[in-house]
């Protein structure tokens, strides 16, 4: 059980947007999801990665208030995304797998409400590429109504061995089906390079945000 919902924010949105949040329960995923193999063989899916080096920390398991706590921390609530280009709504008190959560799309004065739903979680021990890791990760994928088509994962990673940190951005996607020829032709013009910008965000507030946050050693 989750108890009552907290409703949270990550930076303020409308009303009338907000309430839009309730009615994602209903909608269904848009795409019948791909897999990355079939993802990064078929020219249909735009495949993107992104791999960023956070503030490192003592070998072993994540240090209490050390940088992989607190960019596991900023993943989870999503603050890693720039609320200039990306808003979300969601109830905090819902178990991240299965959580629905609204993203408003901000570009040029416009706004852009668009539904996904979080799954695939991950937290605690595990191997990456044969070493031994502490990893917290999670995907979303997109609803009905969304402007697009598609999966992005996220992923901290605090190798055991070195004491290396890692934020991980990968995502497959496409455009979805836009009624509106208007906005049909901006996203045409303006999607990808806007959806390059928010992988350069994303990764430069989980930069900073780490480093600014994160408990020094010895304290």
């Amino acid at each position: 059980m989750s108890g009552s919902p907290r409703i949270v924010q990550t930076a303020p949105v409308s009303a009338r947007t907000a309430r839009a949040y309730h009615h994602l329960h209903d909608r269904a995923v848009n795409f019948a999801p791909a897999g990355w193999g079939h993802a990064l063989a078929d020219p249909a899916w735009q495949v993107d990665r992104q791999h960023t080096p956070l503030p490192a920390e003592a070998p072993g398991p994540p240090r209490p208030g050390g940088p992989f706590e607190v960019a596991r921390g900023l993943l989870h609530s999503y603050e890693v995304a720039d609320p200039a280009l990306v808003r979300a709504v969601y109830d905090a008190n819902a178990p991240l797998e299965g959580r629905d959560m609204l993203l408003v799309g901000r570009f040029f004065g416009l706004r852009f409400p668009m539904g996904v739903r979080i799954g695939g979680v991950v937290d605690g021990p595990d191997e990456l590429d044969g070493a031994p890791v502490h990893r917290f990760a999670w995907h979303y994928r997109t609803l009905e109504g969304h402007l697009e088509r598609g999966q992005m994962d996220y992923e901290v990673v605090k190798y055991v061995e070195d004491g290396q940190v890692e934020f991980r951005i990968a995502a497959y996607s496409q455009r979805g089906p836009i009624r509106n020829p208007i906005l049909r032709a901006g996203f045409a013009l303006f999607g990808r390079s806007t959806q390059l910008r928010f992988y350069a965000r994303a990764a430069q507030r989980m930069r900073s945000l780490t480093a600014a946050r994160a408990v020094a050693p010895g304290e």
